[in-house]
């Protein structure tokens, strides 16, 4: 399994893009503007959307994907997600308002997207690659995601603030290589990433000491304008740990 990271940040401007990861050829994790890095062929070729949760910065390409090359297409591109983002989807995205349904269009029995539901620590094979997602604590229901090749894992911890029930679960992966966990605001921004339910550096710190693998660690997810105070704080938290920032176009084989 090869993962290219598209999109990484918390925001956009310049070369900023919101989350989206390419896994192998026909797989996005997330949906955010990172997809906008793809060519239309690229994004032609995509079958399946495994979502963490249903924020704009993670979903923001989605309408724009399907619009574009749904009619190129000989199915559907299919949206797996936890029925609570499926469901805001629906009503807040794909409602014939802010944008067309494509749920049912150009007909219901032929339509340019699918939902299928996913659920933490049920996996779904597509051609020999397992994607399983894994617990999250978000201001919405969310999930992290699991990616597994039978050789290799990645962990992609998705938006999430402390969560035991995540590190329980990758403890559990024999054969991980990878850990991307979020981390979106710095210290001086500890309340707001407590209200938001996301990280700090203080509270990765915490969350790191739950982790019983020696791997290496990337950091996503940073807010433009902090990404060098976050990275600064966190190596001053890491405690013998070395994580470093997820980077655009960054190829992960595993």
């Amino acid at each position: 399994m090869k993962l290219r990271i598209l999109g990484c940040s918390g925001g956009i401007g310049g070369a900023l893009r919101t989350t989206s990861f390419l896994l192998d050829h026909d797989v996005l994790i997330d949906a955010g503007t990172g997809v906008g890095n793809l060519s239309l062929e690229e994004m032609r070729l995509v079958d399946h959307v495994f979502l963490t949760h249903a924020h704009l910065d993670h979903i923001a390409a989605i309408p724009l994907l399907v619009d574009s090359v749904g009619y190129l297409r000989g199915k559907p591109v299919t949206i797996h997600a936890i029925p609570e983002t499926i469901a805001a989807l629906q009503q807040h995205i794909f409602n014939d308002v802010i944008w067309p349904d494509f749920g049912r269009i150009p007909t219901p029995g032929s339509p340019y997207l699918r939902y299928e539901a996913v659920a933490p620590g049920k996996a779904t094979d597509l051609a020999g690659r397992s994607i399983t997602p894994l617990p999250a604590n978000h201001t919405v229901p969310a999930v992290g995601y699991h990616l597994d090749s039978g050789e290799g894992s990645l962990v992609f911890s998705g938006d999430t603030t402390t969560c035991d029930a995540l590190w329980d679960a990758v403890n559990c992966i024999s054969n991980l290589k990878y850990l991307i966990v979020e981390t979106a605001f710095s210290d001086k921004e500890r309340e707001v990433a407590v209200l938001s339910k996301h990280l700090c550096p203080s509270l990765l710190r915490i969350e790191l000491r739950k982790f019983s693998g020696n791997v290496p660690i990337y950091i996503t997810h940073l807010k433009p304008g902090e990404m060098g105070l976050i990275m600064q704080e966190i190596e001053q938290n890491a405690e013998g740990v070395k994580p470093r920032m997820l980077v655009n176009d960054q190829v992960f084989e595993f």
